[in-house]
């Protein structure tokens, strides 16, 4: 950069060698990969070594004109001190002066140019090796590993994708390896230019400077490598691969010390070759959440290097780092379409840029017009590519664009229809044309998105499109009603069914489109359901499942069609944020359709999601009788794994309205049920869901270990697995017990983990929830009245989203955080309206504790009323007994037994409270149990 001076000094410490003119880095005379502005902050250290140099100062040598943060100096100088090895071995180049800037500590000496040695071993370069590239990124493991492979196996191919960088990697490897070999002994073969494979011999022949004096110069090369130990690099050999495969094979067995480095889109497939499959750079992932964290990755580090090089001077912002992820990962890494891509943000900016490509403008983008005609834009690579296919070949290419992202071999023979489609895959394999991953079974293939864009447009101009796009959309409605019959959607198969969710959301698209059909969209529709909702996608499956149910025919109405949709709906809306009306009026619907077509099965089902339904609004009478129902239909019609569904919804039910020991009974039972069901794989929602009430359950009937243990349980299984809806529901279901057993410490991360969780995967209804634990483990902390704010903005959107389930303990909570902060008449209308609305919609469940704060605000009062607040804490008692809820009946006594004593009735008080804690058998370090104990105490020592 501009304010960065340049010196003809060559700079040594270390293993290292400085040539700032070059700009080039070596170590040990291999070159080290090194970003511009690091580079430039290199410079200046060095030139002022051993003093300190302000982060000012720094900012303004490398980044002149710029106004810049300095929190990029400080990646640079982190992807410096990176490059420099400074975590290995304690060594140290570069030390952080606090308050003061940077110095550089090593020992260094300065040569002039022209007296220095030579950065590269003596000898001529030779003229056929092309210049080192000047920016080398994420290919450095690359590089290591072809070179340690030529040492030992003689003959290595690089085989990847146009634009991928196989031709900048062996570049790279030949310099690296130059030293070894001497530099006359590595001859570089561009191999691009040629248009008849026979030129291919005589091509080799001129690099290497043989003299051939017939026809065939292939004796005179055989005869000029023997004994020689050379390295011959053959570059871009795809179009002459018929030549220059046996070509190189002859030689390799003819020359003992010749090594080869091949380039190519497809193996040459000869004996005594190596294949290294150069795959494209690492972007980021999609929650990049920063600059710095996007400029990890070699492919957004390359985007920026050359969007610097196009005249774009600003550094990359946080709010700019997801776009230039994005544009990384929809280029798959590729170097060429990178660096075509990033020519533009000069121009345009990454914002533009990025529009750019949502206008399908990546295939057109020129690129420098020095390049190779193939190089200069990728719609003109794809053509070189393109040509070197079979008819075949071209065909099937063209067809499979039709798949979005990953696709198996059995979905490529299905949709593409043609005899010939195994081996035209098997060869498009070969070219590097489809990335065929093995890692999972089954394995799976996928275009580069530049390539199924370029196909797209080959397969659009055969005609084919519209049949192609019918038959996908048809083999996924096929797909998904086998997986679906299979039981495969059950919440724990999340990876292997992730590489659906492209294809499928392409068929559902294409179907209702104006091309499409609406048909095949309807069935699709309800098939696909059951994937979407293992990802927690239910706003995506239910405006699914409504055009759908749009789309349906007058005579399909009161159909098995119309239930398979209004049966995914329902599914679907379960969490549908203030549609609870609605999603209760699909379920009747499909009830009542189950009940005029006799199916059973399907009842089951929507009756499980009333059940939820139901729990979600509040209406626990309506929760249990549709559990007693299931439970009757499951006894008269259902298997063994129903009748466990029966008893876990029992169990959570009876949970719901407040008989603890019913609800620890049924999921007790349903427990030792499902262990004797042999391969049992049931619903990892339902089970989750039974295993934190089962935990809730334990902790209320007065064991608060097992309550504990059953919990962290409940959330640790559920995270093993990708269906993001019961992982939060675990989440935030279980941590109550946690905090009822006043252990806030454990509770903290998952607490946080369930907010992040929520706010991730767009589950509004779960992040109210743990926003408001967030708020609840707050109070009693610093920062209370922040704990207070954060439960009523909680318990407002409770109220506004109709999801009452948890909407007295959130009352609650607040109301004794209010108390907290001295403001007891705030507390008391809080709880009070609570009661008032638990009384009118017949909700028990919560009473006891509502009851039981009740008591404690009143004898708060700034005129205590000691009577009501006796009068409270008996009825919480009371409640509590009757649920067999003996934590709260201790958690009630406790204040009561407080009041006793302070009144003159310690003995009273004392019998009370320890014929609760006597009924204890575990727990006894919980916080309810420990104060119980401290109080007992205390009034035996005033007695």
């Amino acid at each position: 950069m501009g304010g960065v001076s340049r010196t003809g000094d060559i700079v040594s410490f270390g293993p290292f060698r400085l040539a700032a003119a070059e700009r080039l880095l070596l170590k040990d005379d291999a070159p080290v990969a090194i970003g511009g502005r690091a580079f430039d902050i290199l410079i200046a250290l060095t030139e002022r070594a051993g003093q300190v140099v302000s982060a000012r100062e720094l900012i303004d040598l490398v980044w002149p004109d710029v106004t810049v943060e300095e929190a990029n100096l400080r990646v640079n100088i982190a992807v410096l001190r990176k490059a420099l090895g400074e975590s290995k071995g304690g060594v140290r180049y570069i030390v952080n002066v606090p308050g003061r800037g940077y110095s550089f500590v090593a020992a260094i000496g300065r040569a002039a140019a022209d007296d220095a040695r030579p950065l590269a071993a003596a000898g001529t370069r030779p003229q056929s090796l092309p210049a080192l590239p000047g920016f080398l990124v994420g290919r450095g493991e690359a590089v290591a590993i072809l070179s340690a492979a030529l040492g030992s196996r003689r003959f290595v191919s690089v085989v990847g994708p146009g634009g991928i960088g196989k031709t900048t990697v062996a570049v790279a490897v030949a310099h690296a390896l130059r030293e070894d070999f001497g530099d006359d002994s590595v001859c570089f073969v561009d191999l691009g230019s040629l248009t008849d494979p026979a030129d291919v011999p005589s091509a080799i022949a001129s690099a290497l400077g043989c003299f051939v004096q017939g026809p065939d110069p292939e004796p005179y090369i055989r005869t000029f490598l023997a004994g020689k130990r050379i390295l011959i690099v053959l570059d871009n050999c795809e179009h002459v691969i018929a030549a220059a495969a046996p070509l190189a094979e002859r030689l390799f067995r003819g020359a003992p010390s010749l090594h080869l480095l091949i380039t190519s889109r497809e193996a040459l497939r000869v004996a005594g070759e190596s294949v290294h499959l150069l795959t494209p750079l690492d972007s980021p992932p999609d929650d990049a959440p920063s600059a710095a964290a996007a400029l990890a990755s070699p492919a957004v580090q390359l985007f920026m290097e050359k969007a610097g090089a196009s005249g774009y001077e600003a550094e990359l912002s946080d709010a700019e780092a997801p776009i230039v992820a994005k544009i990384c990962r929809r280029l798959d890494g590729v170097a060429l379409a990178i660096e075509l891509v990033a020519s533009r943000v000069g121009a345009y900016g990454i914002g533009g840029t990025a529009d750019l490509l949502d206008r399908g403008a990546e295939l057109l983008l020129p690129g420098r017009r020095s390049a190779l005609p193939r190089h200069q834009s990728l719609q003109a690579m794809l053509d070189w590519s393109f040509r070197l296919l079979s008819p075949d070949e071209q065909r099937i290419l063209a067809r499979l664009s039709v798949f979005a992202g990953p696709f198996t071999l059995a979905a490529a023979q299905a949709v593409v229809g043609d005899g010939g489609a195994a081996n035209a895959i098997a060869g498009l394999v070969d070219k590097s044309l489809i990335w065929l991953s093995s890692a999972s079974e089954p394995a799976y293939c996928r275009l580069l998105d530049t390539t199924r864009a370029y196909a797209a447009a080959r397969l659009a101009e055969s005609g084919e499109a519209d049949a192609m796009a019918r038959r996908h959309a048809l083999y996924f409605v096929g797909f998904l009603k086998s997986a679906a019959d299979a039981s495969a959607f059950d919440g724990r198969n999340g990876a292997v069914h992730a590489p659906l969710m492209g294809n499928v959301r392409k068929a559902l698209a294409w179907s209702f489109s104006a091309a499409g059909d609406r048909a095949i969209g309807i069935d699709l529709a309800a098939k696909a359901t059951p994937l979407f909702l293992e990802f927690s996608l239910f706003a995506e499956s239910q405006q699914w499942c409504e055009r759908a149910l749009a789309a349906l025919r007058d005579g399909d109405r009161g159909t098995y069609r119309e239930l398979d949709i209004q049966e995914a709906l329902a599914m679907s809306s379960m969490y549908a944020i203030g549609k609870i009306d609605d999603v209760t009026a699909a379920i009747e619907r499909g009830l009542a359709l189950c009940e005029s077509l006799g199916d059973g099965r399907r009842q089951l089902n929507l009756l499980a999601s009333l059940n939820v339904v139901l729990t979600r609004r509040g209406d626990f009478d309506g929760v249990l009788a549709v559990a007693k129902r299931h439970a009757a239909l499951a006894e008269a019609t259902g298997g063994a794994a129903e009748k466990v569904l029966a008893e876990w919804m029992l169990g959570t039910s009876y949970h719901q309205i407040g008989d603890q020991a019913a609800a620890l009974r049924h999921c007790e039972l349903g427990f030792e049920l499902a262990s004797v069901i042999i391969h049992a794989r049931f619903n990892l929602f339902y089970e989750t869901r039974t295993r934190f009430t089962f935990a809730r359950a334990l902790w209320l009937c007065g064991f608060p270990d097992r309550g504990c243990k059953v919990a962290l349980a409940a959330i640790g299984e559920a995270a093993r697995h990708s269906d993001h809806l019961t992982y939060c529901a675990a989440l935030v279901h279980s941590i109550p017990v946690l905090l009822w057993s006043g252990d806030h410490a454990r509770a903290a991360e998952p607490i946080e983990s369930a907010i992040a969780q929520a706010g991730k995967y767009s589950l509004p209804t779960f992040r109210i929830l743990a926003l408001a634990l967030k708020g609840e483990h707050m109070l009693g902390g610093d920062d209370s009245a922040s704990g207070v704010e954060i439960l009523r903005g909680a318990l407002e959107a409770m109220i506004a989203d109709q999801y009452n389930v948890v909407r007295s303990p959130t009352a609650r909570a607040l109301a004794e955080g209010l108390l907290l902060l001295g403001r007891p008449d705030e507390a008391l209308t809080v709880i009070d309206e609570e009661i008032a609305r638990a009384g009118q919609v017949g909700e028990v469940w919560w009473l006891p504790v509502l009851r039981r704060t009740r008591g404690e605000i009143l004898l708060a009062l700034p005129r205590p009323d000691a009577a009501a607040a006796e009068d409270a804490l008996r009825r919480a008692i009371d409640l509590a007994r009757a649920q067999s809820a003996l934590s709260w009946e201790l958690r009630a006594a406790i204040p009561l037994a407080r009041l006793w004593s302070q009144h003159g009735r310690a003995k009273e008080a004392r019998a009370m409270l320890q014929g609760v804690y006597r009924q204890f058998t575990e727990g006894f370090e919980t916080v309810n149990l420990v104060a119980a104990r401290a109080l007992l105490a205390d009034i035996g020592a005033a007695n």
